[in-house]
């Protein structure tokens, strides 16, 4: 996997655990009587932001990473 790819994946992932728990709310997590759906849907879809996001930065900023500005050397 390039460094692109696996740069692009961990954004994509922690914003989908970010997006999860912004719905549970910290220190309010009950995941017997979560509404997972909601809270999985919401992830998903702060990750397709992230994806979007890393793709277009693909163009703008160091190519071997899914950062919009460039790495500095």
């Amino acid at each position: 996997m390039s460094k692109y790819l696996k740069d692009l994946t961990e954004r994509a992932l922690s914003t989908f655990a970010g997006g999860v728990l912004t719905v549970f709310g910290v220190g309010a997590i009950d995941v017997l009587h979560a509404d997972w759906v909601t809270a999985l849907s919401v992830g998903a879809g702060a990750a397709v932001v992230s994806v979007l996001k890393s793709l277009a930065a693909k163009g703008v900023g160091d190519g071997d990473t899914a950062a919009l500005l460039p790495v500095g050397k």
